[in-house]
Formats: C-alpha cells, structure tokens, sequence
C-alpha cells in the first residue's frame, strides 16, 4: 500500500511546479494537460480555455512522489487544514528548505530548537500549501 498526496492548484499548478522545483529541487516526472486527455476528444471535461492547463502531473521531491493538477481551474485552491513535512538532516538544509518555502508565502512558526528537532518551523507557501520543516540530526 502506498499513500501519496495529491494537490490541487485550480489554475497555478504550472507555476506550483516551478516554484517546487527551484525552493526544493523537485523533479517532473509527467504532465498532461487538459487537451492531451485521450478519453475527452470533444474537450468537455474542463472550463473553457484550460486547454492548457494541467490535468495531471507527478513530481519528486526527494524520495516521494507528489501529484498535482489544475483541478476544475476555479482560481481558489482550498488546502486548509493539511501540511506537507520535509524531513532534512541537518539543521542548515532546514534553514535553506524553510526559506525557501516562505519565500513569498507566510510564516506560521519560526524556524527554532525543539524537544524534537534542532530545527522546526512551520510556512504556508505562495500557493497555500502548509509545509513543516524537520531537521532530523
């Protein structure tokens, strides 16, 4: 069994992956947009003027998968109550991860010592998305 989040951007998930992949050095696995959908040749699954837009794409940020899409392209991505957390092993590869994140975004807790890291923080990036920050060593 394999669980994997699966991110919704409604219309930013293009800029999403460029931005994970220049503040974490995700890769790009695959992407399909709207218009390469084989079971759609009518083009009716998706808003006017989305052709473009992503439908599906896969990423790796380390050793996990991410998933995203552009979802029903409404403008609004709603990612509420959830975070991603990166685990990094040393506390000046927290400092770079949480930076970057933040860049643009919010932070939510600042990178500090706790009982269980050297260095924990909390950010919501320009796109919503909760991430909390683990240095392991």
């Amino acid at each position: 069994m394999q669980v994997q989040a699966y991110l919704f951007f409604e219309g930013q998930c293009e800029e999403a992956l460029d931005f994970y992949q220049s503040a974490l050095g995700a890769e790009v696995d695959m992407i399909m947009r709207f218009r390469e959908n084989p079971d759609d040749p009518e083009q009716t699954m998706y808003p006017p003027g989305a052709e473009d837009k992503i439908m599906h794409a896969s990423m790796r940020i380390g050793e996990t998968t991410v998933l995203l899409s552009d979802g029903r392209c409404s403008g609004s991505p709603a990612f509420g109550s959830m975070s991603l957390t990166v685990t990094v092993p040393t506390e000046a590869e927290a400092e770079r991860v949480y930076k970057a994140l933040s860049e643009g975004g919010q932070i939510r807790m600042p990178l500090r010592r706790t009982f269980f890291s050297p260095a924990f923080g909390m950010v919501t990036d320009p796109f919503g998305v909760g991430w909390m920050i683990y240095a392991a060593g």
